[in-house]
């Protein structure tokens, strides 16, 4: 009994370490004041998202929520309304599936919305099936959804610069990769449904959001627009809330001990869009607010230049 005792209680303790130096992650010290700005948050509606757009509007911003789900969204606009007193919060519809849907939204925005300040590209999924379009969804939302959408605003963004771009991926870009002839074959970065198939398919569209970055930071210079990618930490958000039931029942107890709250999920995301003196860094990738080295394929820039033509011609942009 006594062996087992301490056994639990190193345990515990190796826990607590853990959390302290590895888990707990930094906040934004940043103070900066956001009236007269607007922002758009995409999957706003729910976790980091709209943890980011709560922090935003706290500061001042006028924050778009740009969502599918409609009655998610209305509801996330009333909490946030009510817990930063900003009544500049409204919902606008994006379906980032149905590349008709982005047009639509940006077309939208930039009749009703005179300024774009900062865009952040936070929605993400992990889920089977295919988009409006026949793209992988996966794909489709995490990568060509946000691509086309950043570019169909872009002028508005260099108009009211200085401006940023804040693209949320995922240290899960470690595992990606970029198959070229599978986007040109099937339309998608990989091939298969089973969960562990779901999440290389999710870390090689973590690594185009990266790739992503790296070349718009080269198109942006002599611009006074920035931008940045991210990793926001092992955070407890819905993002797998369309998994089956075997695959959520498997995470519950990982999400429980080892992931942390959607709040200092935030935190990077925050740091990207205001800090201060992160001007020479614009295409660089963030965690734990900070920014990191990343693999040679995460910043190659062949690589970079080309997945930034194929998904022109994807979008219907070339």
């Amino acid at each position: 009994m006594f062996i087992f005792l301490l056994i639990c209680g190193g345990l515990v303790g190796f826990y607590l370490l853990l959390y302290v130096t590895v888990l707990q992650l930094p906040k934004c010290k940043s103070t900066a004041k956001l009236h007269g700005k607007t922002v758009i948050v995409t999957g706003a509606n729910t976790g980091i998202g709209k943890a980011t757009a709560l922090d935003l509007a706290k500061r001042g911003a006028r924050v778009i929520l740009a969502c599918r789900d409609e009655s998610r969204a209305r509801a996330a606009v009333t909490d946030i309304q009510r817990e930063s007193g900003n009544k500049e919060v409204l919902y606008m519809h994006l379906d980032l599936a149905s590349l008709k849907s982005v047009r639509s939204f940006a077309e939208n925005f930039l009749k009703k919305e005179s300024r774009l300040d900062i865009l952040i590209n936070n929605a993400g999924l992990v889920i089977d099936g295919k988009t409006e379009d026949g793209f992988g969804m996966i794909f489709g939302v995490n990568h060509l959804g946000h691509f086309l959408l950043t570019i169909l605003l872009l002028e508005r963004l260099k108009e009211c610069g200085p401006s940023r771009i804040v693209t949320v991926s995922s240290m899960a870009h470690w595992w990606g990769k970029i198959d070229f002839d599978c986007i040109n074959t099937h339309k998608d970065v990989g091939l298969g449904n089973s969960a562990i198939a779901l999440l290389r398919l999710y870390s090689h569209s973590k690594l185009c959001n990266v790739l992503f970055t790296h070349e718009l930071a080269k198109r942006l210079k002599g611009t006074n627009v920035t931008c940045y990618s991210l990793h926001p930490g092992a955070i407890k958000t819905e993002i797998g809330r369309h998994s089956n039931l075997w695959w959520r029942l498997f995470m519950a107890p990982i999400l429980l001990l080892f992931f942390t709250d959607v709040e200092s999920g935030a935190q990077t995301s925050l740091y990207c869009a205001l800090q201060e003196g992160i001007t020479p860094l614009s295409g660089r990738y963030f965690s734990s607010c900070a920014v990191q080295n990343v693999s040679a394929k995460a910043k190659d820039d062949a690589v970079a230049k080309k997945l930034w033509e194929v998904s022109e011609r994807l979008v219907g942009l070339a």
